[in-house]
């Protein structure tokens, strides 16, 4: 069996000094990519939410042009004062 060998005080501190830093930067890649998987997840979230209010934007224009034509068939082609709750016909 060959005799073992002491490293140095120096070589020592540069192989722990490496140990170290190499388990720093493993540490800072997972901390990165935590984070860009919580940025997936909030654009994600994001997109969902604009997903839904396209959807909702679509059926109040649906509403509205349903309303209009309700309104267009009641009292013909005009114009409503929201302020004074009028309707004024268009001449």
């Amino acid at each position: 069996m060959a005799e073992a060998i002491k490293f140095t005080e120096e070589e020592l501190n540069q192989i722990t000094e490496l140990r170290e830093s190499n388990g720093s930067k493993i540490s800072e890649f997972g901390q990165i990519e935590l984070e860009l998987l919580l940025a997936h997840q909030r654009i994600e979230a994001l997109d969902n939410a604009k997903e839904n209010l396209r959807t909702q934007y679509v059926e109040l224009q649906d509403k509205e042009r349903t309303l209009v034509q309700q309104l267009n068939e009641k009292y013909g082609a005009g114009q409503v004062d929201l302020s004074s709750g009028e309707f004024i016909p268009v001449k």
